[in-house]
């Protein structure tokens, strides 16, 4: 009987953790193809042999996903299985029609076929788009359980833009890690912020192998906690859900795939930034919430702006760097920095666009409502240079680095530059730690 052919569709994540889970082992199928999308530069590589298993000797080659359609006939491919996230479901079905039209069947996966069983309790951390706040939820998760007593080890969605035989399971535990792993600035905004509190996170490609060694993490592990990537589902069987919900954008999380999956699995939904996000839009959320989760816990919660100095853009004309992500693919407009810079008293922000070296002219190219604030990108050397020069050609008094990341320690900014920070405040109860100290009892972690 002939092997089903497929090409997994996906963006350098997703895409391989649904090939090691569903079809890596399957002899049934051949996956002739991934292609990539969203992130540059990860297209026209291979998915190596030693991670695509004994069925596989010469990998798998990555391809552009605007050439699915012809790979659909050139590769007389049967099956195309959408695999990366935070799309809108117009999106989605339209990478269905091109599939459909093609010849080929579309196929969405689901927890069943790809979610990997832990040895240890799990918390997964969620959210229906990026930027919604999912980290400084991870962050007040991990720190509750420390507090505990406990050793949360995190683990991270994907992200693996390099060599990916060698990233096939990576530790981070100290900065230099960072450095040892040749991390780009998307990596070091999700992982640097665990480091610096003390808990050591995984990452990589291969999320079966990554799992088995946080289990047996040389620190100690009681408690995964999956730190979840745009607004994917969990790559692990949970024991606790949460999704962080946005009411800046009220309505995504019932039109953005899978974001919809993750509000109806969550056991909470956490709906965050009540501090600045307008009445309508936080009943909105609410209200689908209930529509489509009943019995979902709804903790509300603030995440709250600090800055290193305000003095440094007090009545000052100010460029704003934001989380790149958040920007691009989360569709946001503004981040922290923006809100932060207007809270402590910016006299104009001054718009990056004029001054723009090199990539990060394709970046607003391809993403023109980015507007007036620079997007940190750096998924490269070449990229991160193009960041740095464009910083200190823009005309303005100073920088407000709105990353998550220290980027003064990367890069050289050669103004008056200050750092802003977020994390979650829950609002009234229930909040997370009543939650989490019964999730602690309930698993014999007390």
């Amino acid at each position: 009987m002939a092997k089903r052919r497929v090409i997994i569709i996906g963006a350098a994540g997703r895409d391989f953790h649904n090939f090691n889970t569903r079809y890596r082992n399957d002899d049934t199928v051949e996956v002739v193809a991934f292609t990539a999308e969203q992130i540059p530069g990860i297209d026209d590589r291979t998915y190596p042999a030693e991670l695509a298993g004994p069925l596989y000797p010469e990998g798998i080659p990555i391809f552009p996903e605007e050439r699915l359609a012809e790979l659909i006939d050139e590769l007389d491919a049967d099956e195309c299985a959408f695999s990366y996230s935070d799309i809108s479901y117009a999106h989605v079905m339209r990478v269905d029609a091109i599939v459909a039209a093609a010849g080929a069947s579309f196929t969405l996966l689901g927890p069943a076929d790809t979610m990997v069983k832990s040895t240890k309790p799990v918390i997964s951390v969620c959210a229906v788009r990026t930027g919604s706040g999912k980290s400084q939820t991870t962050r007040r998760v991990i720190e509750i359980l420390m507090e505990s007593g406990l050793k949360p080890v995190a683990i991270r969605h994907p992200m693996p833009y390099g060599d990916l035989a060698a990233q096939k399971v990576q530790r981070f535990a100290e900065l230099g890690d960072l450095e040892k792993h040749d991390c780009t600035i998307e990596e070091m905004e999700e992982y640097e912020p665990h480091i610096v509190r003390g808990n050591v996170i995984y990452a990589g490609v291969d999320y079966e192998a990554i799992v088995r060694a946080a289990e047996a993490d040389p620190d100690g592990c009681d408690v995964i906690v999956w730190d979840g990537g745009n607004n994917d589902f969990s790559f692990y069987e949970s024991d606790l859900y949460l999704t962080v919900v946005d009411p800046h954008r009220p309505g995504h999380e019932l039109s953005y795939y899978p974001g919809e999956i993750n509000v109806r699995i969550a056991d909470v939904a956490v709906i965050n930034k009540l501090d600045s996000a307008d009445l309508a839009g936080i009943e909105t959320v609410r209200a689908n919430i209930a529509a489509v989760n009943p019995d979902a816990i709804v903790v509300e919660a603030a995440s709250p702006i600090a800055m290193d100095d305000p003095s440094v853009v007090a009545g000052k004309r100010v460029l704003v760097v934001e989380d790149g992500p958040t920007l691009t693919h989360g569709g946001m407009k503004i981040g922290a920095g923006v809100v932060a810079a207007t809270k402590y008293g910016a006299a104009e922000f001054v718009d990056p666009r004029p001054y723009l070296v090199g990539k990060l002219k394709e970046t607003f190219e391809i993403y023109p409502e980015i507007g007036i604030v620079l997007p940190a990108m750096g998924y490269g050397e070449e990229q991160l240079r193009d960041l740095e020069a464009t910083i200190n050609a823009t005309d303005c008094d100073a920088v407000v680095i709105g990353t998550p990341i220290d980027l003064a320690r990367i890069i050289d900014i050669d103004k008056p530059n200050t750092r802003v920070y977020y994390d979650l405040q829950e609002i009234g109860s229930p909040d997370l730690e009543g939650i989490l100290g019964t999730f602690v009892k309930d698993n014999g972690l007390a």
